[in-house]
Order: C-alpha cells, then sequence, then structure tokens
C-alpha cells in the first residue's frame, strides 16, 4: 500500500499517524479520543498527540461533540476531504519558525529543549501500575514504539548493559539539520521523559544527531535492578 503523505510534501505521515487517519477516514462520522485510542491500541494521549497533528497539517478537523448537560464538550475529529493544500509546509514553516525563536532568544535553547522534551515524554507515554516497572529489554522495546508512533523508524542494538537505538529517517530532519541543538535536545529529552514515567531501569544518555544523513543514534544504558530486601532480624 503506497505510504500515506501530508500535502504537497514527500514526508510520509508515520505508520501510527497514518493508522489513525485510516481509521477517521473510514469511520463516516466524528470520532473521539478515546475511540481512536481503543480502536488503534494507542495511549490516548499519543492517540491525541496525533489526532491534533492530523488537524495541523490540513487532514482532519476538531469540532466540539454535541451534549445535552452543561459542562466543557469532548472534542472530535473527523478526516478532511483531501485534505488542505499546502498545509504541510505551513507546518513545516512553524517548525522552522519556533526552533529558530527558541535558538536564537533564550540563553541555554538546548537545556530548555531537554526539559520540554521530558515533558512531552512523560505526557505520552503510560506508567506502569504501582509497583511495578518493567525490564530493561521491555523498556527499551516501548520506546521505540513510542519513537515509531512519532514517525521515526527505530531499530534496537544490545551490548551488554549497554544499548543503542538507532533512529532512522527523522520526520523532522529538514528543520533538525538547522535548529540541531533545538530539536535533538527536545528528542533526548522525550526519550528520557518516556523511561522516567515507565520506572524504566535505563538512562538516555546522549542523542548522536546524523551519525549518518538518515540516521540518529540514541545511546542508553541499563541500570542494575534492585533486589528483594532483605528479611528483618
Amino acid at each position: 500500500m503506497q505510504a500515506l503523505l501530508a500535502p504537497d510534501t514527500g514526508s510520509p505521515l508515520g505508520q501510527s499517524r497514518a493508522r489513525v487517519l485510516e481509521l477517521l477516514r473510514a469511520a463516516g462520522s466524528p470520532l473521539g479520543v478515546q475511540e481512536v485510542a481503543d480502536r488503534t491500541g494507542l495511549h490516548p494521549n499519543t492517540a491525541r498527540f496525533h489526532l491534533d497533528g492530523l488537524v495541523e497539517a490540513g487532514l482532519a478537523t476538531r469540532e466540539p461533540q454535541a451534549r445535552a448537560t452543561p459542562g466543557r464538550p469532548s472534542m472530535t475529529y473527523r478526516a478532511t476531504e483531501g485534505g488542505g493544500p499546502g498545509s504541510g509546509r505551513r507546518y513545516r514553516l512553524l517548525a522552522e519558525m519556533l526552533t529558530s525563536l527558541i535558538a536564537g532568544t533564550m540563553t541555554e535553547p538546548g537545556k530548555a529543549a531537554v526539559e520540554a522534551g521530558r515533558e512531552w515524554g512523560s505526557y505520552l507515554t503510560e506508567q506502569p501500575p504501582p509497583y511495578q516497572r518493567p525490564g530493561a529489554g521491555e523498556a527499551i522495546e516501548k520506546l521505540a514504539a513510542i519513537t515509531e508512533e512519532l514517525g521515526f523508524a527505530p531499530q534496537a542494538v544490545a551490548d551488554g548493559k549497554q544499548y543503542r537505538l538507532c533512529l532512522h529517517q527523522c520526520p523532522f530532519r529538514e528543520v533538525a539539520q538547522r535548529h540541531q541543538d533545538v530539536v535533538c535536545s527536545l528528542h533526548l529529552g522525550l526519550m528520557q521523559g518516556a523511561l522516567a514515567q515507565m520506572r524504566a531501569p535505563v538512562t538516555a544518555d546522549r542523542l548522536e544527531p546524523f551519525a549518518e544523513p538518515s540516521l540518529c543514534v540514541a545511546y542508553l544504558t541499563a541500570r542494575d535492578e534492585p533486589g528483594p530486601a532483605s528479611p528483618a532480624g
């Protein structure tokens, strides 16, 4: 099946966002965030992230859900007919404008981007139940799934307690090439925030941008997991 493309760009939407768009197109009526999450298996925050991205790209519209009782209405989404011409280009222009603003006005743009990334990584990641935490391998699999949902083509490579998460096909490559300190720091922070939200015994230590023309590499370290407490007495 041909990859779904944003209007007037050569950039694929990414597997998860394309799946959300296909769901909206097939639904025939507006869908809420929870409905999309249930049908796609995505975390609700991740589903909302992709839905809002489709709205920004002109591929979907957002409208309040009609309700008979007072209170703030929930938002629903429906696919647009054919998408908005040129909206993909405007979205990229907005990204350029915002990253250049951060890079040009903040004294420590990389640090600010890492902190913002951590907040978003936490927001987009489902926290495990109390007193549960994933092992290193499981956590890295989940992290790879999150980056895939954002449009990367990730590949995890293990070497003892050291891991590399190879991120192919960065969906923000053109902007990142001009503003590495902002965009790549944001991605590193996002991974750190996601791992912290999982309570994973793994740290994201650094991100090497453009190790190859279409490849960035995140370096991860698995920590020793605490064993069971010794009985008193």
